[in-house]
């Protein structure tokens, strides 16, 4: 009888054989583990010889016309409970189910790295922690001294799960908390104890704007040069979302214009970012590898619900039934 072969695609991190027991499954099966990104060809080639894909999150855009060339596919996995880069309903009319693991704790995660990002540009611990490390203790020459959040407005496009557990935090910092979304209400907002405002107002008024929202055709690019030109110049742009909100090839010249003053930004067009991009050098930007998810209960998660749904394949079960699907 032929192996099954397993792929695992967009394990950056090598967690999920750490955090889950893989015996059982590669006594089965051939499982490949890719933990560079894939694209094109070598995509290609991967999906031609795969029987079972694996995707940690949506890190493989894999549409209908990409996934054509996996003719072998039987089974589709993805970690957590959305992809919004991978064609469900193309898999579907082939008849090549879908499944996925739970969440674990990814929104307390994403709300804490969101408040690592804004308290790091805040209080400039970067250049702090650079300075300490080459031996200093002191700038050398006059400069902005760090801020404080308290009695500062916070305005957060989007509050759903995360933005509201963004919103408490903020709360207890003792700032001052509004809320914009397309179908944001005074009566939404008021039950979470926030306020809401115009998109503009939000722009104009903050400190700290953080984006919590999904990308839709009405949201991609909300953030664009003519609403980063609306921002105070002493303001925090964070996303820690998705990189299709904002205009990213804008960033840099509104930066240069001084409004926002700063941001702090997790998602990316591109990801893994480019070695030489010249985003990872600017002093007024904060960046971070896409870390708002990846915790170590997060993955824990992902690699039980992984190893549950093709053990489940392989022995003849429903791999749907297995990860909650």
């Amino acid at each position: 009888m032929t192996r099954a072969r397993i792929s695992v695609l967009g394990d950056y991190e090598r967690a999920l054989t750490r955090l889950a027991d893989w015996s059982a499954i590669e006594a089965q099966a051939h499982v490949t583990f890719h933990h560079a990104p894939l694209a094109k060809d070598a995509l290609a080639a991967v999906l031609r010889e795969t029987d079972v894909l694996v995707l940690v999150r949506d890190r493989t855009p894999l549409d209908a016309a990409t996934l054509r060339v996996a003719e072998r596919l039987k089974l589709v996995v993805f970690t957590g409970t959305r992809n919004t880069t991978l064609d469900v309903e193309a898999l579907r009319e082939r008849g090549i189910p879908v499944a996925n693991t739970e969440w674990g704790p990814s929104k307390e995660s994403t709300c804490e790295m969101t408040w690592a990002l804004i308290l790091a540009a805040t209080r400039q611990l970067e250049a702090q922690m650079a300075t300490m490390r080459a031996g200093g203790w002191r700038p050398a020459e006059s400069a902005p001294l760090p801020g404080v959040l308290h009695g500062e407005r916070l305005g957060l496009i989007g509050l759903g799960e995360i933005g509201k557990r963004v919103a408490r935090v903020g709360k207890a910092f003792g700032m001052d908390v509004v809320t914009w979304s397309p179908r944001m209400t005074p009566e939404r907002a008021a039950a979470e104890g926030v306020t809401a405002v115009s998109l503009d107002i939000l722009l104009a008024t903050s400190r700290v704007v953080s984006l919590h929202l999904v990308p839709t055709p009405e949201t991609r690019k909300l953030i664009n040069a003519d609403r980063m030109a609306l921002m105070r110049p002493d303001a925090i742009l964070v996303n820690t979302s998705r990189s299709a909100l904002v205009d990213m090839d804008a960033l840099p010249a509104a930066l240069d214009r001084g409004r926002p003053g700063l941001a702090a930004i997790d998602v990316f067009d591109v990801e893994p970012v480019p070695a030489d991009d010249a985003l990872r050098k600017r002093r007024d930007l904060v960046v971070t590898p896409h870390m708002g998810f990846v915790s170590e209960p997060v993955f824990a998660m992902f690699a039980r619900g992984v190893v549950d749904a093709l053990t489940s394949w392989l022995e003849g079960r429903s791999p749907v039934e297995a990860s909650r699907a």
